[in-house]
């Protein structure tokens, strides 16, 4: 099947509802860490949160950012692979830094919207990661043979 120019804007067109949904969830989640009121047994844990937190958001803005000034499609495809990687990477430091919680008027909260915000962010991963894998390997499907030599 030749490649399908559309098909690669439509792997970069992010749901505008699900994006703005991840973002208010993330902000209240650092709003929380920052300001909530949460307790744990291992000193520097909530800053540690805090960290983590923060690098997540980064990450996921990362894997939301614009690639089409990547001139080449198959490399367009890969940086958001590899962004959607480190996106996974940041979602389980954050999720080490968020088990050491265990206490505090806020805790029970930030635990519940902490595991909505994880679950929705998983899909949203999965799911494009998923068009990706498919768009990328359709890519190399159509590439002369020479091409696949050089990746």
């Amino acid at each position: 099947m030749p490649f399908d120019p559309q098909q690669l804007e439509r792997a970069f067109a992010f749901d505008p509802d699900t994006v703005r949904d991840l973002r208010e969830r993330w902000a209240r989640l650092i709003t929380d860490a920052v300001w909530g009121e949460l307790k744990t047994g291992t000193i520097g844990a909530v800053p540690r949160l805090r960290k983590r937190l923060l690098e997540l958001g980064e990450n996921l803005r990362s894997m939301l950012s614009d690639r089409a000034w990547i001139p080449h499609e198959r490399e367009r495809v890969k940086g958001a692979m590899a962004a959607s990687l480190n996106l996974r990477d940041s979602l389980q430091q954050t999720d080490r830094a968020a088990k050491l919680l265990n206490g505090g008027a806020d805790f029970e909260a930030f635990e519940a919207d902490y595991l909505a915000f994880r679950k929705s962010l998983l899909t949203f991963i999965e799911q494009h990661e998923q068009i990706w894998g498919d768009l990328l390997e359709s890519l190399y499907d159509d590439a002369p043979d020479d091409d696949r030599d050089e990746d």
